[in-house]
């Protein structure tokens, strides 16, 4: 069932890719429900009469059995982690699944079979995947398999209950978000690979391309490379240091929320405090640019009362940009950032504030000995993801506030690699880098890790 999933979506194992003239990158559930991205760069093929429609048709089709099939399968094979009743009712679900796609395998056969007819073979290139005999294969296993459990196993009571055990219902309820995490954390790490090649976009990767770890060893050895690594580290670094430094902000803010006891005045603090985290990077460069441009708001009060002779666009300075990113930071994240520790506050047992009042203490004496202790824990958690993504700045807000004279000081890691990525076109190089980075950051939150443990005597994560 893992193996149809993972055929399902992998483009590079599309087993409905007949002909070279198909887009390589091209997944099997893209070719079942997109006919036009299917004969993407067929156009040429049809007009000549090298392929009929009716036989993308055909293979189109067959690519949706085989899709469907695929998804009944693993909706049944869910099923099969109940009771005996409800694991027959899987059994049957697999093996209708099955026969969905052993049809849809027939299909891409017999496309290709008409393909093979065509005048122009050298022209259309056909040819069966070895995915394709691969999944061929695993169906009809599959059916064997099902058909026989179906046979040998004992009729379930029709009276017995359609259950399932309660450690597999949470299983199951895991399983999107478990299937989420690889398809968005784990999957894209198959982009690794350009890192090893000579690669540039729409280029195919083979051992023609492949060099190895020069790219890698192109960070030290050139020159220029290396020094604008050095700077944009130090950018890195400078930043995400000043951020860490100021991660208790959020803390301190969410404890001082806490203590206004006007329930209305504190949703509203609450709120207006938060709304920035959902506001985009690029609408908060404008906010700035009315504000600190040279016609800005800042710029004309200073003309009007005779502080400057002409306006100053603020934002194009070289000075301070590290707190300048610092200070607009918090102000978008501070109130997003506060939420988890107003929750952590609701789970502070009342009765060590009543037993505090008991002893006199006063509200920041309250604050000090009970809040912020018990919120220490959730801080550590925080503060030590924030270490593991030392590296790992974010990319809108240093694109949108980058301008010709703070360049330098204000190109983080992201940015970098972008540009490389993007407006250099170097892919491999930007692969490498985000390797490195990936790699260094596990080994940061290692190293914290054990230096948590190593202090409090306990792992924290």
């Amino acid at each position: 069932m893992i193996a149809g999933i993972i055929i399902l979506f992998l483009p590079g194992l599309n087993p409905a890719r007949i002909t070279t003239l198909i887009n390589r990158n091209l997944s099997l559930f893209t070719t079942g429900v997109s006919y036009g991205q299917l004969t993407t760069g067929l156009g040429k093929a049809f007009r000549k009469g090298w392929i009929e429609e009716s036989t993308m048709h055909i293979c189109m089709i067959s690519g949706l059995l085989c899709c469907l099939g695929i998804t009944i399968q693993g909706i049944a094979a869910c099923a099969t982690l109940g009771k005996h009743r409800l694991q027959r009712i899987g059994n049957k679900g697999i093996l209708s699944g099955s026969l969905f796609s052993l049809f849809g395998i027939i299909g891409i056969f017999c496309s290709y079979q008409k393909l093979l007819t065509t005048s122009k073979p050298e022209k259309v290139n056909p040819s069966l995947p070895i995915t394709f005999y691969l999944i061929s294969f695993l169906t009809l296993a599959i059916i064997i398999t099902a058909a026989a459990i179906l046979i040998l196993d004992e009729k379930a009571d029709p009276a017995e209950p359609l259950e399932i055990e309660p450690k597999y219902k949470l299983f199951l309820i895991a399983l999107p978000f478990i299937a989420l995490a690889i398809l968005f954390g784990y999957l894209p790490l198959l982009g690794w690979r350009y890192a090893f090649f000579d690669y540039k976009a729409g280029d195919i990767l083979s051992m023609d391309n492949f060099v190895g770890f020069k790219w890698f060893a192109y960070l030290v050895k050139n020159e220029a490379t290396r020094n604008d690594t050095f700077r944009v580290m130090k950018n890195t670094l400078g930043m995400s240091g000043l951020g860490i430094a100021t991660s208790w902000v959020s803390m301190a803010f969410a404890v001082f929320l806490n203590e206004i006891k006007n329930s209305k005045y504190r949703r509203f603090v609450q709120t207006f405090t938060t709304v920035p985290n959902f506001i985009s990077w690029v609408l908060i460069f404008a906010v700035a640019l009315s504000i600190f441009s040279a016609d800005g708001f800042v710029s004309n009060l200073m003309t009007q009362t005779g502080q400057w002779e002409s306006g100053k666009n603020l934002l194009m300075s070289n000075n301070h940009v590290w707190l300048q990113m610092l200070l607009w930071g918090t102000w978008k994240g501070v109130g997003w950032g506060a939420i988890i520790y107003i929750a952590a506050i609701s789970g502070i047992d009342q009765q060590l504030y009543e037993a505090a009042e008991v002893d006199g203490a006063g509200r920041f004496q309250k604050m000090w000995n009970i809040t912020i202790p018990e919120l220490l824990p959730t801080y550590c958690v925080l503060l030590l993801l924030s270490i593991g993504n030392i590296l790992s700045n974010g990319l809108d807000q240093y694109l949108v506030f980058e301008n010709s004279v703070n360049s330098s000081a204000i190109q983080v890691l992201d940015l970098y690699v972008y540009k490389l990525g993007v407006a250099k076109g170097l892919i491999p190089l930007t692969t490498a880098i985000g390797m490195l980075k990936s790699v260094v950051s596990i080994i940061l939150v290692l190293a914290a890790n054990k230096i948590a443990k190593a202090v409090r005597g306990e792992n924290i994560i």
